[in-house]
């Protein structure tokens, strides 16, 4: 759903946009455009995530909850992906600022995790996370993006291969292989069910 602005937003103006209401907002060539609510299982696995990433050892300051990243893409200028983690570069930009982004021209996290919304292939939520974001995260060369998808049960794991992500699906009780997180022992089970 696109928001009705007076004049397209920049960047700046997006980042510190408040209409008053806990609405998530995309920036679309200028345009706000709404992100819809949260199923109840995308929150649950956010956090079962970072609290075993935690457990592994993880400092809290590198995990990134509602910080957005701006991308160059025809399709957004910025992303608010659920999940982002930092390398200790990027983890060190932005303490001061009042809403986080990281620009074109910081450093990359090393992970952005996306927790899949339902629907088909046809749907804004399939294309967004399954065709714009890879394209969008592996311009960056952020070196890996996760896609959780609860409706699809499957956790895909891409990797950074000559400027395109080359994904793994795992599904069931395969253990996911994270090249950032070698130590990682979590079945794709385990974390589609948030750890229930």
């Amino acid at each position: 759903m696109t928001v009705a602005t007076q004049q397209r937003l920049t960047l700046s103006e997006y980042l510190t946009y408040d209409d008053g209401t806990n609405t998530r907002y995309e920036l679309v060539d200028g345009v706000l455009v709404e992100m819809g609510n949260e199923a109840k299982i995308n929150t649950l696995i956010a956090v079962f995530l970072i609290q075993v990433l935690i457990q592994l050892g993880l400092e809290a300051y590198r995990i990134g909850i509602k910080q957005k990243i701006q991308v160059a893409s025809l399709h957004a200028s910025a992303r608010d992906p659920d999940l982002i983690i930092h390398s200790s570069e990027s983890a060190a930009v932005g303490d001061d600022a009042s809403e986080f982004c990281l620009k074109l021209h910081h450093p990359n996290p090393m992970i952005v995790i996306e927790i899949a919304s339902p629907g088909g292939e046809s749907t804004d939520n399939y294309q967004r996370d399954y065709v714009q974001k890879p394209q969008e995260y592996a311009t960056r060369s952020i070196p890996e993006y996760w896609i959780i998808d609860p409706e699809r049960a499957v956790v895909k794991v891409g990797t950074l291969t000559n400027g395109s992500y080359q994904f793994q699906n795992f599904t069931g009780n395969s253990q996911i292989n994270s090249p950032a997180f070698p130590q990682l022992e979590l079945t794709a089970t385990r974390v589609l069910n948030a750890g229930r």
